[in-house]
């Protein structure tokens, strides 16, 4: 069964809870409604096949209401299907986890609360994976300023000359042959 009639499957057991779907350029994707969310996951899973989650992403639409999406990738291990799962998410909801279908799951969700302030409820042990505990924003959020916001914490990087810079190893690029290109201690000839 391909993915077309996976969406067909889905619109006919989940009715108004299927808000719409879209075929493009031989992709499918199925937009529902946040509280039919995990129960079509779950369908994916196990009733049409789907045993891997290849992604779990977010949209900031912001200005709109709601002004979250969230964005599933499915497929399944032969590759012969993929469908995309879609959901609005207002500002003030929580999303239901997926880890308890797909154990790939838990670091995407991860993610997406770390970067977007979208909290995941029945998530296992949802802290944040990339910024440190207690960072007070969201990056990922369209009102998050480009150039970043002030902090107490120092910098840590430098500008000044790189420590090894000159030797004792070293790389040169541009040499005749491999012996003398590699990193290694500089011998002066």
């Amino acid at each position: 069964m391909a993915a077309q009639e996976d969406v067909k499957s889905l619109v006919a057991k989940f009715g108004d809870a299927v808000i719409e779907t879209v075929e493009f350029r031989g992709e499918s994707t199925v937009k529902v409604t946040l509280g039919a969310l995990h129960d079509v996951l779950a369908e994916c899973r196990n009733g049409l096949g789907y045993e891997m989650i290849l992604d779990i992403s977010s949209l900031d639409h912001f200005g709109e209401d709601p002004r979250f999406e969230m964005v599933y990738e499915l497929a399944t291990v032969d590759d012969s299907k993929h469908l995309r799962v879609r959901a609005a998410v207002g500002e003030d909801e929580k999303v239901p986890t997926a880890v308890n279908l797909w154990a790939g799951a838990d670091w995407h969700e991860r993610e997406v609360w770390d970067m977007m302030g979208i909290p995941f409820e029945g998530h296992p042990d949802l802290r944040r994976i990339l910024m440190w505990e207690g960072f007070p924003y969201f990056p990922l959020r369209k009102d998050f300023p480009l150039a970043g916001r002030p902090t107490e914490m120092p910098d840590v990087a430098f500008t000044g000359v790189a420590p090894l810079e000159g030797g004792p190893f070293v790389t040169s690029a541009g040499a005749e042959s491999v012996a003398r290109r590699e990193p290694r201690a500089r011998v002066v000839d």
